[in-house]
């Protein structure tokens, strides 16, 4: 008898997924634990392994195409059987689920007379239309590896989707698109990360009532310590090591900030768990370093190193991102020297970590140079107050300037 098969939940967060690509296709014979497909969630590429058997009867939800969780994703049965009664019952229900589908097309803007008309090889490929390109979540990130325009490749897939092989055999022209005097613009649809991203910040912005405080720490004799660790160490340490390592010590003295809103109760935990912000194409993954007061410098940096690279190619489990009980997001190695974020829900606070600066200081009553490191912490003002995050800040800085004591 025929079974559907649904879009999996496969994280905390998620309310669609993009099939990245098929493994099976319709008449392929499926057994328990065959790998069926690939599933793009807000955070990572997931590989989704079939819990039924029987043969692929019926494809609901093509690649690259986007669904809701538990709308179809297939159907599988015995070989011949019909599931139209199936997807018949399916569509009759009030709410159900079904793929999204392309944004109504804008209408297209007159064009200037005096504008000169693009010759054949600067028309735009057949997947923009009106300046929104289609194309798989998978072509997206292979273009964006390769520092490809996607919008200037041809696409081959359903309705000129642009596919992984079209990225894969474009080669750039050597005359140039652009038409001189002419406005254009492309639209590209919003991924599953950044609309998690934007639907969790905007509810812990607007939700939580913030306040920041901010502390200048001298980073003289981290930096020493740091390049007596490198010397003798066979993993290489980086500040954000130092500065994670430092965190998760100052949160095991302070466990009002390693702390949690959670409505009508707060979780104070004794476990440190940092998450570390990420970058990655999409927008941002916070993978976690679990008991980092326990683990040594050397440890610390292996971890963020493994995570880090997950993270950038979509290879996190949730087991990797989940958890978390304080945040740190560094921004040092782009030049910028001081800015607030956005707490990272369930957390009461998250640490904006600036670059290191040499700028003049006073020590011992005259004017030197030193190297300075501003950091901001993000308050949820529900659980934490301005002295407790002030007297966990000086802890947090005591041990970067004197780092033998976060050793111990």
């Amino acid at each position: 008898m025929a079974e559907i098969v649904r879009m999996p939940k496969l994280s905390d967060t998620m309310t669609e997924g993009v099939v990245a690509d098929w493994h099976k296709k319709v008449g392929d014979n499926v057994d328990s634990g065959d790998l069926l497909a690939e599933i793009e969630t807000d955070k990572a590429t997931m590989e989704f392994e079939s819990f039924q058997e029987g043969t692929l009867l019926y494809i609901g939800v093509e690649k690259g195409q986007t669904a809701p969780v538990d709308s179809i994703l297939a159907i599988l049965g015995d070989a011949g059987e019909d599931v139209s009664a199936i997807l018949e019952a399916e569509n009759s229900q009030p709410e159900a689920a079904a793929p999204q589908t392309e944004a109504k097309e804008e209408p297209k803007a007159e064009s200037t007379p005096a504008a000169p008309a693009p010759t054949a090889s600067a028309l735009a490929p057949v997947a923009a239309t009106n300046g929104k390109v289609k194309a798989s979540p998978l072509a997206k990130k292979m273009a964006e590896e390769k520092g490809v325009d996607i919008s200037q490749i041809t696409g081959t897939g359903d309705g000129g989707r642009i596919v992984k092989s079209d990225v894969e055999n474009f080669t750039p022209s050597a005359a140039s698109t652009a038409v001189f005097g002419q406005e254009s613009y492309r639209e590209e649809p919003v991924s599953q990360m950044r609309k998690t991203i934007a639907r969790r910040l905007s509810e812990s912005k607007f939700t939580a009532p913030h306040f920041y405080l901010t502390v200048e720490i001298n980073m003289d004799n981290a930096m020493a310590a740091r390049k007596a660790v490198n010397e003798v160490a066979d993993v290489k340490v980086s500040f954000n090591d130092f500065v994670i390592k430092a965190a998760s010590k100052a949160l095991k003295k302070h466990p009002n900030i390693n702390a949690a809103w959670l409505g009508d109760k707060i979780r104070y935990n004794d476990h440190v768990h940092v998450g570390v912000a990420v970058a990655v194409p999409d927008g941002l993954l916070v993978p976690v370093v679990r008991f980092a007061d326990t683990k040594s410098l050397s440890q610390i940096s292996t971890e963020v190193k493994t995570l880090a690279g997950k993270a950038k190619d979509k290879k996190l489990q949730p087991s990797e991102w989940e958890g978390n009980t304080f945040s740190i997001s560094n921004l040092g190695m782009f030049g910028i020297e001081e800015f607030t974020a956005i707490i990272n829900p369930p957390d009461s606070c998250i640490m904006a970590v600036g670059g290191i600066v040499q700028k003049p200081i006073v020590k011992d009553g005259q004017i030197v140079p030193g190297n300075m490191m501003k950091v901001t912490l993000s308050c949820d003002h529900r659980v934490v107050d301005g002295a407790s995050g002030a007297e966990f800040l000086n802890s947090f800085k005591g041990f970067l300037e004197n780092p033998v004591t976060m050793m111990a």
